[in-house]
């Protein structure tokens, strides 16, 4: 259970074969001039400038996962050294850890030490279940609230304001995305979906407050919900800080039962 609820979890993109959601992406026009306008071209400028420029990061996360009737309370610890790695590890009841997980631009690993079992892939592993532009990046940006860059540089992209809110919406490489990002200029919500297909994965973040200077959402809420199955984790940050030295052990003995 474990593997499948960290990969589906934190990795959420991967489930995009495998479930169906009842909520589209409203499309830009395919009338939308093949030049980004000068205003549109700004203001993605600004949103970008207002990402997280950081080096590590490290966070602890009271989590409720709910994988259909299924529900369990955790921790999430999660560091992330900048384009290089992700490392996440779960604690359960009584301080037992019973998933660890790396991810880096070349692989994904997995161990559920519940079941002793252990899985390594190379990152390409997960075009298996989705489209080719996501990527390390995409994730990392995911989990740090940030607008992806690599979504954003398309011609097919349109930003549109209201009074309190900026929304963005584009495609890129056959994946259609939507922010609605907030008048400090960070998100508050992301939904990424396949074009021409039903599945999705969608981000909120709240709770903003700065920490060490960065302007980081203490909660975090990733849903997929779909006619076959449901995932939802909610993440309430307790700690988080910047720029640290960040340790991501991840060893496995022999004991370890590799799933291929």
């Amino acid at each position: 259970m474990w593997s499948r609820v960290i990969l589906l979890m934190m990795v959420g993109v991967l489930v995009f074969a495998s479930c169906k959601t009842k909520r589209k992406i409203a499309m830009p026009s395919t009338d939308v001039p093949t030049e980004i306008s000068a205003a549109n071209a700004a203001s993605i400028k600004t949103f970008e400038m207002n990402n997280l420029d950081f080096h590590t990061f490290s966070g602890r996360a009271k989590t409720k996962i709910e994988m259909g009737r299924n529900v369990q309370d955790v921790t999430l610890n999660v560091r992330i050294e900048r384009n290089k790695a992700i490392w996440l590890s779960v604690t359960a009841i009584l301080g037992v850890e019973v998933a660890r997980v790396l991810i880096t631009p070349d692989s994904v690993k997995i161990l559920n030490k519940l079941q002793g079992e252990y899985i390594a892939k190379p990152f390409t592993y997960i075009y298996n279940y989705t489209n080719h532009g996501i990527t390390f990046a995409t994730l990392q940006d995911l989990l740090m609230a940030n607008v992806s860059s690599s979504l954003l540089r398309t011609d097919n992209v349109q930003v549109a304001s209201a009074t309190d809110e900026f929304i963005v919406v584009g495609i890129k490489e056959q994946l259609s995305y939507q922010y609605r990002i907030n008048q400090e200029n960070r998100p508050f919500n992301f939904i990424l979906q396949e074009v021409g297909g039903t599945n999705n994965l969608e981000a909120f973040y709240g709770n903003y407050a700065k920490t060490d200077g960065y302007n980081f959402p203490q909660n975090i809420a990733l849903n997929i919900v779909g006619e076959d199955m449901s995932l939802k984790a909610q993440l309430g940050y307790n700690r988080v800080s910047f720029n640290e030295n960040v340790e991501m052990p991840f060893s496995v003995s022999s004991r370890y039962k590799v799933i291929n």
